[in-house]
């Protein structure tokens, strides 16, 4: 073996190991190209769950503002019940007087037929009565009319009708 061929050797392993080095570099390259791209996609997805996550936050504040909001109301509320309770409580009550005194009302009516009743009988037997003093003045004015006769024709009273006068 000459120097020539050793030489050649040399120079051929060193050009394998050149081819070696850079397609390694070359892998590298390119795992480190799919690295980045994923790098990239992760950090786009985590730049839209920062901006879901600040709506989010947004969102939460305007719910935390309108729970507050409802509970002053629902505060509010719960007075206009406690209010209305005791106007119902009250009511109640009137109510309750009110029909204490429609009781009354009822036993005055029912009292009141009794008297109307009690008057009805007694206007018959004051019909009665006036029909008989009707009868009565009849009576008079037959008798005060034969009375009137007798003393303005005294002879015809005497004598029974029988003088033409």
């Amino acid at each position: 073996m000459s120097d020539h061929e050793h030489e050649h050797e040399i120079e051929f392993v060193a050009d394998r190991g050149g081819y070696f080095v850079v397609f390694t570099t070359a892998l590298i390259v390119v795992v480190m190209a799919i690295f980045t791209w994923v790098m990239w996609g992760m950090a786009k997805r985590v730049f839209v769950l920062t901006d879901v996550m600040v709506e989010m936050n947004d969102s939460f504040k305007s719910i935390v503002t309108n729970m507050d909001t409802m509970a002053t109301e629902m505060q509010n509320m719960s007075g206009d019940v406690d209010q209305m309770n005791g106007s119902m409580t009250s009511m109640n009550t009137n109510i309750g007087e009110m029909n204490v005194h429609i009781a009354g009302m009822s036993t005055d009516i029912t009292q009141m037929s009794s008297d109307i009743n009690g008057m009805s009988e007694d206007m018959a037997y004051m019909s009665a009565g006036i029909y008989y003093i009707g009868s009565s003045v009849s009576r008079m004015t037959y008798d005060v009319g034969k009375a009137s006769n007798a003393f303005t024709q005294p002879m015809s009273y005497m004598f029974g009708n029988i003088l033409p006068f």
